[in-house]
């Protein structure tokens, strides 16, 4: 049985906000939840825990040690155990990065469009934000980097890697490139990861940690976005070898915004189930290429991205004020508004494809209908 195949009468059920936000008539392919299952090993875990009662205050080794290893045997990258400290999640941690690695006030840098909360973590503490846009292919415009960088009030760059909305994957160039620019222009480098093991089968992601000149720079990540766990809080705060002491001088509430079950379930499914994310990717993928071949009958194009399980779709041909929200009132089927990710980006939806290939037919159905 596919992962990505599960009833919507079963989906109907669920109580999460992508469920609930709009009426039980919207199909919901918004905010970045999956339409799955636990994964065999964290279904396990958590029986394992209810049966003997394992439901205790946080022991903060297990997530650390899971990821670590992930890490090493899915991408090369060695992380020393004193380079990881868990927290809450990945907003909440890349605020804490910010708040403490950079001066009140500061510019932090961010590449638009992007992902909402980038905005409210980098501008804690009155820092504000500037701006640095992708180039019209969703990759890292390196001279607009420069640029940002370069500037005087700028302390601070939150990069998303793969990146949301686009779903692009940095490449070890790109990626090498920042390291150089943010080592010169003394900037320091968090790099929001929890995409990182949701890519294509062909893909290859590259950790920021794992280029030559990161060793400033830091990691925010989780487990959360690929096994579907985003109600059991737990992430990961990853440092450079030059930044270690510096984060285990961070505040211990830090650590203690982590779950204990989070922490359990995540490590659950980095060590027990990478089978089933190796075949989710391959339904992901699957996916994006239906997709693609759906969206031409209704006038729009879309070209497969290689990372996270998010579609970017110019919805300009579709001739209408406000797409997204003329497709929930008109059509019945919620995608993200553009505007969330960035201001001139009215005319584009972000649309979650981590669902069953029959939705996705019948949300562009709902499309064509609307266009008709």
């Amino acid at each position: 049985m596919a992962i990505l195949d599960i009833d919507l009468d079963v989906l109907r059920q669920r109580t999460s906000m992508k469920w609930t936000r709009f009426g039980p008539d919207v199909l919901p392919l918004w905010v970045a939840e999956m339409d799955v299952l636990p994964s065999p090993g964290v279904t396990r875990a958590m029986q394992h825990v209810l049966e003997i009662g394992d439901l205790g205050y946080p022991g903060y080794e297990s997530l650390p040690r899971a990821f670590a290893s992930f890490a090493a045997d899915t991408w090369g990258l060695t992380l020393e155990a004193a380079k990881l400290m868990p927290c809450a999640d990945v907003v909440s941690g890349m605020a804490v990065l910010v708040d403490a690695f950079t001066p009140a006030g500061a510019g932090i840098v961010i590449n638009t469009p992007i992902y909402p909360p980038f905005r409210v973590s980098g501008a804690v503490g009155e820092r504000h934000l500037v701006e640095a846009v992708l180039t019209p292919e969703g990759r890292l415009d390196l001279d607009a980097l420069e640029a940002a960088f370069a500037r005087d009030d700028v302390a601070g760059y939150l990069l998303c890697n793969p990146h949301n909305p686009h779903g692009t994957v940095h490449t070890p160039e790109e990626l090498e490139s920042v390291a150089r620019l943010a080592h010169r222009h003394d900037v320091v480098v968090i790099s929001d990861e929890i995409h990182g093991a949701l890519v294509a089968p062909e893909a290859t992601f590259t950790s920021y940690l794992s280029v030559p000149g990161s060793e400033n720079g830091f990691v925010v990540t989780s487990a959360s976005k690929a096994f579907n766990l985003a109600a059991l809080k737990a992430g990961l705060l990853i440092a450079g070898s030059e930044r270690v002491a510096a984060l285990w001088k961070l505040p211990y509430e830090v650590r203690a915004g982590s779950s204990h079950l989070g922490l359990l379930l995540q490590a659950a499914g980095l060590d027990n189930d990478r089978d089933w994310l190796a075949q989710l990717n391959r339904e992901i993928a699957a996916n994006k290429v239906l997709l693609a071949s759906l969206l031409p009958g209704v006038g729009l194009t879309y070209t497969p991205s290689q990372g996270t399980y998010l579609a970017w779709v110019d919805a300009s041909p579709l001739g209408l004020e406000h797409p997204a929200t003329t497709l929930r009132s008109r059509g019945r089927v919620a995608f993200n508004p553009g505007t969330d990710y960035a201001g001139d980006a009215g005319q584009w939806v972000r649309i979650n494809l981590a669902t069953s290939p029959t939705i996705i037919c019948e949300a562009v159905a709902r499309i064509g209908a609307v266009r008709r």
